[in-house]
């Protein structure tokens, strides 16, 4: 069968761009009645079954998704590219976020960490304080001395390595137990 009898003469030079646009609205139309059927589906199921809403809601987003994420592959291929190629660019592109995010996520938790230090004061400058590994080991101790975006500095108080400064990350004041020691505000010299 030879689409051009069909067509009139005009349009025989877009024949290239009715065929796939046309195959494209049919893949989103398809796309669309599907995720339709299968949310009333699940949803039915769901009623008929007394299942929690909690565990019918994501489960039709999740075929939502995964229908439309399909129909999107289809539809790029339409379109001259290769799956294959937009499957190799998401991955590496989720690779190197998931990488990214990692490498930051400690700095982040410092960050954040700093701000709950100066917002919620567990210590001040001049306080001596003491982070607790376990109760019969003891941890860090020292004199804080500066307080910054991502560590705090403390002046180690033990006699091997009395002066030593430690720079500590903020984090771990928020994952170990804190025992501090208060200087008297009048003392300082800031």
């Amino acid at each position: 069968m030879n689409l051009r009898t069909y067509l009139p003469v005009w349009a025989h030079e877009w024949i290239e761009l009715i065929v796939p646009g046309l195959q494209i609205v049919g893949i989103l139309l398809v796309a669309w009645l599907l995720q339709y059927l299968l949310r009333r589906l699940v949803t039915r199921l769901g009623l008929r079954y007394q299942l929690p809403s909690d565990l019918v809601s994501p489960a039709r987003n999740m075929l939502r998704y995964l229908i439309y994420a399909a129909a999107f592959l289809l539809v790029m291929e339409r379109l001259g590219v290769s799956a294959t190629v937009l499957w190799t660019g998401f991955t590496g592109f989720v690779t190197v976020a998931a990488v990214a995010f990692f490498a930051a996520w400690s700095v982040l938790s410092n960050l954040f960490c700093a701000v709950l230090i100066f917002s919620t004061r567990p210590f001040r400058l001049g306080d001596v304080v003491e982070l607790i590994d376990s109760g019969d080991k003891p941890g860090i101790k020292g004199r804080v001395v500066e307080i910054q975006l991502v560590y705090t500095t403390l002046e180690d108080v033990t006699p091997e390595h009395a002066g030593a400064l430690l720079q500590v990350p903020n984090a771990l004041f928020f994952q170990k137990s804190l025992r501090r020691w208060r200087t008297d505000p009048g003392t300082l010299s800031l």
